[in-house]
């Protein structure tokens, strides 16, 4: 769900009825229409003007309409659910807090409830996420953006396959409409179904919808031997934009990259990644990040990790796949979760929202060793088995249960003092192929890091640093599984992982591409075809194009 609230959308809710509260637990009754909450004209004309800011992107001066809003009215529901999509995506726990208060003003809203759904979607909390969806569609059946929004919480919770009718309905209702147009074709690919996911992709495409991402999505379902006619079409598409068409810029540079790196035109590929990743207008503050690593190598110390050895619970069940994106991260899932005892879960934010509830993913916290001090055994305890508890919630029977979020590699200090015994598996690449495969995608705000070639050297220099450090305090806790290992003698790395995990050997992990359920990364195509090496120095394609890199990368790059 965008930040962005649909004008129509705003209308409805403008003048949708409020009726008593009723309990999600219970099928819900009929609606009973009565008078909402009073409603100045002043409030109305106030939340008018924030939707209109919230349009052009002008979010601050909506966020501040609407908390002017609040201060007359305190739990005005509309100004509530427009600051819950003002967070989505930037403070998840904000947006939970104000839909979940939309909600409690308005509970008859369906929209209120898809606003909820999607929020505790955003932060990996599944079962939540549905029953709020699930209860907006009991009240308006008929709601694409409900169908879609369950949609993608069932292929987010590996269903792709109970996502497929849902989006279906949604088309039929609305044969035009984005989430919908974009939504089928994304959960077929997440299951693998390329060519399918294909032909909806060309079918958004001519009747001018979403044009930018869905030509983005279309040329990742295949690879390109010859050049396509949907190169003309990009490269038409980019000669079109508008001064107001910078939005679509970064989807269409991706693109044609993309498709100009199949054809191994690689100077000119470069030159649209370049110009897609300017385009999005991405900083990243280094510095800031800097002194956030500081801190962890500060705090975590031999001492600190003895002190609490037998904090937290010795559960084997949970597995971490780490490592900087683009690492090998999906494909070590998918050779883990290939065993019948092992089930892939995709990329949890869960341990990140524990992270952040006691404060340590906060860059600008200067106070880091307070909030480790406030982790007793009691806690460290209580927030393990509620860890423990989610993931069971995914697989009962699985022995293993694999979070594969890249960047927890920053949160490993955590992971091995709620979990001791806890699998580790850190994916590790050459560091200039890692990066250069970082930047040609067309990433979204969270990983602003890989937008400029300099920056993303010394990012990667900070998450090296970062590494080092764990494997000092934790010595043979984390199993190093170097991609050109696995990609050269892939049987035998296979049964390393296999063992680490503490498992027998299974001949399932080798025909990890047969493997069935939703791939959701931007490596679905790749883990549904049989290892190959052509990615392995693929960078040297691109020497003359990222020297930037690989002198800010350092002693780092093996050139």
């Amino acid at each position: 769900m965008s930040n962005r609230l649909p004008p129509a959308w705003a209308k409805h809710l403008k003048t949708q009825p409020s009726t008593k509260a009723v309990s999600l637990k219970t099928a819900p009754p009929k609606a009973q229409p009565k008078a909402g909450p009073p409603r100045s004209q002043a409030d109305d004309m106030l939340l008018r003007q924030a939707l209109e800011l919230q349009q052009a992107e002008r979010l601050p001066e909506a966020e501040e309409l609407c908390l002017r809003v609040l201060a007359r009215t305190p739990e005005h529901p509309l100004a509530l659910y427009i600051l819950g999509t003002l967070g989505l995506g930037f403070d998840e726990e904000k947006a939970l807090r104000y839909f979940a208060r939309a909600v409690g003003a308005e509970p008859r809203n369906p929209y209120y409830h898809v606003g909820l759904g999607e929020a505790y979607l955003k932060v990996s909390e599944f079962s939540p996420a549905i029953r709020h969806i699930q209860y907006a569609l009991d009240i308006k059946p008929d709601l694409v953006e409900a169908l879609c929004a369950l949609g993608n919480a069932y292929n987010a919770f590996d269903k792709g396959e109970l996502a497929l009718p849902l989006f279906e309905k949604a088309l039929k209702i609305n044969r035009d409409h984005p989430l919908a147009r974009l939504g089928l074709p994304r959960a077929l690919a997440s299951l693998g179904r390329m060519d399918e996911a294909a032909v909806y992709l060309r079918e958004a495409i001519e009747r001018r919808i979403e044009v930018p991402a869905a030509y983005n999505a279309l040329v990742q379902t295949r690879k390109f031997t010859e050049e396509p006619p949907e190169l003309a079409a990009i490269l038409a598409e980019l000669r079109d934009l508008g001064r107001d068409g910078s939005k679509g810029a970064p989807a269409l540079h991706h693109a044609a990259g993309k498709v100009l790196n199949d054809l191994r035109r690689y100077k000119e590929a470069m030159d649209h990644f370049k110009k897609g990743n300017a385009a999005g207008g991405d900083k990243f503050d280094l510095e800031t990040y800097r002194r956030w690593v500081d801190a962890m190598i500060e705090i975590f110390t031999p001492e600190l990790v003895a002190s609490m050895a037998s904090y937290g619970n010795p559960s084997e069940l949970p597995v971490f796949v780490v490592g900087m994106p683009r690492s090998g991260t999906t494909l070590t899932e998918q050779i883990c979760a290939s065993h019948p005892d092992v089930h892939g879960a995709g990329e949890l934010s869960k341990l990140r929202r524990i992270a952040n509830g006691i404060g340590l993913v906060d860059r600008s916290n200067a106070n880091f060793g307070e909030s480790i001090a406030t982790i007793t055994p009691d806690l460290a305890r209580t927030l393990a088995e509620e860890h423990l508890a989610y993931l069971r919630e995914r697989a009962p029977d699985a022995l293993r249960i694999v979070d594969k979020m890249p960047h927890n590699f920053q949160l490993i200090g955590l992971i091995c003092l709620l979990f001791p015994r806890a699998r580790i598996i850190h994916c590790r690449r050459d560091a200039i192929d890692n990066c250069v495969s970082c930047f040609v995608l067309n990433f979204t705000g969270a990983h602003t890091y890989s937008a400029d070639l300099q920056t993303l050297g010394l990012y990667y220099r900070e998450y090296d640093r970062l590494m080092r450090h764990w494997n000092s305090i934790f010595p043979g806790r984390i199993f190093e599984n170097r991609y050109e290992t696995l990609i050269e003698n892939q049987e035998e790395q296979s049964r390393r992982l296999i063992d680490y995990l503490g498992l027998p050997w299974d001949d399932a992990c080798l025909r990890f591409f047969d493997r069935d359920g939703s791939v959701n990364t931007y490596s679905r195509w790749q883990v549904r075809q049989p290892i190959y090496k052509s990615s392995v120095k693929r960078w040297k394609n691109y020497e003359s194009e990222i020297q930037s890199l690989i002198e800010s990368l350092g002693d780092l790059a093996e050139v």
